[in-house]
Parts: structure tokens; C-alpha cells; sequence
């Protein structure tokens, strides 16, 4: 059961879901989650619904979801807070056989120069981008020679004024897999592997590892290497308080306001401190966001996971 939240519009992950369900024969359901009345908003239990704290930020960088076909279904799908947070979200459903004529349209748009978010082992050193490519002074958006600042000859020229689009594959590590090699589409664009080590908050869902990363906490480490540091950091501080909601709402216990995930997000909210930690606010409520993330190494991630190489 669901109910809508008058201060929400629907964002592109939103409009994926609704469309995914029309399509649906029979109802989805969440684990648990169909005795209770949910609001559309945030998806979270009406009672610990967290619509009224969010807040949506101009970016640099644009997101590209593409999302395999039951994603934009899971509550634990960590794409949607992307949404929720970075305006330029652009969410699709993906095919082998089919491809959105949006997405195209999306991807040859001049105003944006995307790269692919994913692994760099086996991919051919051409396409290889690295974290160096937007270190400061060596801004990857603007045309670089080959091989400067860390990004293969595949980054190839473009117009200095083009904004980063990071698209990240959303599904299981193996569905992940079958998304990049099996979209033709996306071979012309660089590859950017993330630097791994940090372990991973989100705790909604069970890794096999804990330096898998998912798919927000991806989000997040790529905005802050575009520059978008305060979008990096309250996407972080987001998660954080949606994850401890929801698990608030699962063992229905009461929403805490005052919590430390609350106090960070309401210290981002009003431009304070904007430096990249995610504050621990309930260790075990923090941590596998969703369904669109993979590993950070090439080990499979658990779904909604963004796969980091070690060493995305």
C-alpha cells in the first residue's frame, strides 16, 4: 500500500518505477514491506517518511542510471537517492535486444561528456580513465593528448565546456557484467575505475565484502572528483539517514530527528561542513545501498552496487 507525498515530484527513477509497474502482471512485492502503507515519495513506511528533509542541488556532473529491469522496483535501490539529491539524474531501463532512443539522444547531447563507471581490468588501455583525470589543473571535460592526466587516448577531444555524465550500470554484479558488454552503445566511452580501500556504510543489505561500494557511495565519489564536493557529501549524509530509517521502520522503532546521520544532513542543508565522511549515525543501519552498484575490485558486489576496481 502506498501513499503520495504532496511535496514530492516525481524525479527519473520515480518515473522508471511507475512505468516498470504498469508494465507489471502482478503486483511487486517488498520483503515485508506489503502490511504497511508506504509513501511514494521516499518509500519509506509513511511514519518515518523522510520527504521533508530532502534537498535537490544544481551539479556540475550529470548521473546516468541505467538500470536493469526489476531495480527501480527494491526499496533498498540507492539509485533513487541519487535522484532525490543531484537535479541532472537521468534514470533508463535496460535491453539487450532494445536500446531507449532518450538515452541515445542523452548520450550525443554536446553539453555532456560521459564515461562509463565501472571496473578497468580487461578493458583496453585506450578507454582506461582514471581519478587523476579530474585532478585540479587537469580538468578531464576539457580535451586532453593522449594519455594526459590519466586518461587513454580513447577520451579523446571534446568541447572544454562539456559537463562530466556518470553512467552507472544498476543491477547485480553479474547483470552489471552483462550491461557492459553486452551495450555496444557505450564502447565509445572511456572507462574510470574508483580507487577502493574504504569500506563500505551502507548495512541494508549483506556484502561479501566490505569494500563493495554501492551505488550512492559511487555517486558520491564521483561527484567529488567532478567538483560538486557539497552534492558528494550530502548524498552521502542522505543515505545515511535513509538507511537508518528504514531500518528504524523495519524494527518499528521510532524515526530519530536527532540523530548523528539527522545532524549531518541538517549541517549540509544549511552549507556547513562539506568534507566526504559519511558520520556513522547506527553502524548496522548503514550500508548496501542498492541495487545498482558493483565491486571495488573486480569481485562480484552484491545488487545495486557499483563494481570498484581495486586500485569504480
Amino acid at each position: 500500500m502506498t501513499m503520495n507525498c504532496p511535496d514530492s515530484a516525481p524525479h527519473a527513477v520515480a518515473r522508471l518505477r511507475a512505468a516498470r509497474l504498469e508494465r507489471s502482471a502482478k503486483p511487486f512485492l517488498a520483503r515485508g514491506g506489503s502490511r504497511r502503507v508506504h509513501c511514494t515519495g521516499c518509500r519509506l513506511a509513511v511514519s518515518h517518511c523522510s520527504c521533508a528533509l530532502r534537498i535537490r542541488l544544481a551539479t556540475r556532473a550529470g548521473v546516468c542510471l541505467l538500470m536493469h529491469d526489476s531495480e527501480p522496483l527494491k526499496p533498498s535501490n540507492t539509485g533513487w537517492l541519487i535522484a532525490d539529491v543531484v537535479a541532472d539524474t537521468f534514470a533508463f531501463g535496460w535491453a539487450r535486444t532494445s536500446v531507449d532512443p532518450a538515452l541515445l539522444a542523452l548520450l550525443q547531447d554536446p553539453q555532456w561528456r560521459p564515461c562509463v563507471v565501472f571496473p578497468t581490468e580487461g578493458v583496453a588501455p585506450a578507454r582506461v580513465l582514471g581519478e587523476a583525470a579530474f585532478a585540479p589543473g587537469c580538468d578531464w571535460a576539457a580535451p586532453h593528448p593522449a594519455g594526459d592526466c590519466g586518461a587513454g587516448a580513447g577520451a579523446g577531444a571534446q568541447a572544454p565546456a562539456a559537463r562530466p555524465l556518470f553512467i552507472l550500470l544498476d543491477g547485480t554484479w553479474a547483470e552489471a557484467r552483462k550491461m557492459f558488454h553486452r551495450s555496444p552503445y557505450l564502447e565509445r566511452f572511456p572507462v574510470l575505475g574508483l580507487q577502493g580501500g574504504e569500506a563500505t556504510r551502507y548495512r541494508l543489505r549483506h556484502a561479501s565484502q566490505d569494500d563493495q561500494w554501492c551505488t550512492s557511495e559511487v555517486a558520491a565519489r564521483c561527484l567529488q572528483l567532478a567538483g560538486d564536493a557539497r552534492a558528494g557529501a550530502l548524498l552521502q549524509a542522505w543515505l545515511a539517514v535513509y538507511a537508518e530509517r528504514y531500518d528504524q521502520a523495519r524494527q518499528q522503532r521510532p524515526a530519530q530527528p536527532d540523530s548523528r546521520a539527522h545532524q549531518r544532513l541538517a549541517a549540509l542543508r544549511t552549507g556547513g561542513d562539506a568534507r566526504p565522511q559519511l558520520p556513522v549515525a547506527d553502524a548496522g543501519a548503514v550500508r548496501a545501498v542498492a541495487a545498482a552498484s558493483y565491486r571495488a575490485s573486480a569481485a562480484a558486489p552484491m545488487p545495486d552496487r557499483v563494481a570498484l576496481p581495486a586500485g569504480v
